[in-house]
């Protein structure tokens, strides 16, 4: 599938930004990096603010989206936590790049972006705290601070995307299997 010229410089830097920073990249970078000059860049593009909007709320729509969906079906508190773990796993493993701005540089996003990524993030982990709290109700979950329990899943998931690229990129399914099992079986 070709990429569009505005979606191929929203790919590029968010490499750059996983390398460097958000702070740390230049629009001159970016171009750089493309092989183009820099003004060429504005033709599809406004500008950094952009491209970090552009990564960071497609990513937190599709974690919350998804997250709502899950939160919604039929099953125990423990299946559907297991559905959320694998789907955030899906999802780092698809944009590793994106998972890196979301995690890194969210706080560089300005107005009514910062105030949806904050909105979406909120509701993120509220989803998760809930089947959590279910969980633990139903005695499906060990009765541990769920604060706790939310701390320890999310802190994984949220770094997955540097320890894959590290260990060379498990197989996802590989990787949803034995990571779900670890997480749940210290809560269960």
């Amino acid at each position: 599938m070709k990429l569009t010229r505005k979606k191929e410089i929203v790919v590029v830097a968010a490499k750059l930004f996983k390398e460097k920073g958000y702070s740390a990249v230049s629009m001159r970078d970016i171009a750089q990096q493309m092989d183009i000059k820099a003004a060429s860049l504005y033709n599809h593009i406004k500008g950094k603010q952009e491209i970090l909007s552009s990564l960071v709320l497609h990513v937190a729509k599709e974690f919350t989206n998804s997250t709502q969906t899950i939160t919604a079906q039929d099953g125990t508190a423990l299946q559907r936590l297991k559905k959320l773990i694998e789907v955030h796993i899906d999802i780092t493993v698809h944009h590793a790049d994106a998972i890196a701005a979301l995690n890194n540089d969210w706080m560089h996003l300005d107005g009514q972006d910062l105030l949806d990524f904050i909105a979406m993030r909120d509701q993120y982990e509220e989803n998760f705290r809930s089947i959590i709290k279910q969980g633990i109700q139903e005695k499906q979950i060990k009765a541990k601070e769920p604060e706790v329990i939310l701390f320890s899943i999310l802190s994984t998931l949220r770094t997955l995307y540097l320890w894959n690229e590290k260990r060379g990129k498990l197989e996802v399914n590989v990787l949803k299997k034995e990571l779900v099992s670890v997480l749940i079986s210290g809560i269960v």
